[in-house]
């Protein structure tokens, strides 16, 4: 069993490192923050190494770090002292079966949580990320995905190019649009689809939503303008699992 209490320790400087999206994509890994994140992780095989703090009756069939709160709020991105902090291996992909949601562009780390845990629920085999969407791996969008992002597969794709694939390989592609669409309600869906949802702020990008086959729209009372992007996507995909 080791302990650390400096944090001027290198395996702590490390892992302080995976703090910044280059260091976690040069090392495909990554932090994780709390027992809930832990257990998830673990349940997939991706925990690498857990360190709890010094006392904790903290013990998994994984490698064992304890640390002391100086070391606890160096590693942590919160600034309420937690348990226990994990290093995860980044899930590896997988084939991306029948469907599918695109996301363009999200920039919210709460709204790609929300998204992640309605697309695990709502039957999704892959959710797909253009490289501008906030990275998968920042502390925020960890924590709102409640360790929904180890069970289901995610990748990152310039869009284009991959839903010129889709559309080659028979899937249908949904857009989504306030004005000009189709009611959720009164469309029929194809067993094969991809669904994008797009920018906050923008939408779908103009090159995305020219390869769209359809664009879908959620009917709602005429004094709302629009959706928040987490709850619109989770509407659509509860209906379009109902279909």
């Amino acid at each position: 069993m080791e302990i650390i209490t400096s944090v001027n320790n290198n395996h702590i400087k490390e892992l302080c490192k995976l703090k910044e999206k280059k260091y976690r994509d040069s090392t495909n890994t990554f932090l994780i923050e709390g027992e809930h994140l832990i257990y998830e992780a673990y349940k997939e095989g991706l925990l690498e190494e857990i360190l709890p703090l010094i006392g904790e009756d903290f013990s998994m069939d994984t490698k064992t770090t304890f640390i002391s709160k100086e070391v606890m709020k160096k590693l942590s991105s919160t600034d309420s002292i937690i348990n226990v902090i994990g290093v995860c291996s980044k899930r590896k992909e997988r084939e991306i079966g029948n469907k599918i949601l695109i996301l363009e562009d999200i920039q919210d780390p709460g709204n790609l949580g929300t998204i992640i845990r309605s697309s695990l629920a709502f039957g999704v085999d892959t959710v797909v990320l253009s490289p501008k969407t906030v990275d998968l791996y920042n502390s925020k969008v960890l924590r709102s995905t409640q360790g929904m992002i180890f069970h289901i597969n995610i990748i990152v794709k310039e869009l284009v190019s991959f839903i010129e694939e889709l559309k080659s390989n028979s899937y249908m592609i949904y857009g989504t649009k306030v004005d000009g669409g189709i009611n959720i309600k009164n469309i029929d869906i194809k067993d094969k689809y991809a669904l994008v949802i797009g920018n906050e702020g923008k939408g779908m990008s103009s090159s995305v939503e020219s390869l769209c086959d359809k664009n879908l729209y959620i009917d709602m009372d005429n004094n709302v303008e629009s959706l928040n992007a987490g709850v619109a996507a989770s509407i659509l995909l509860y209906e379009m699992r109902n279909k």
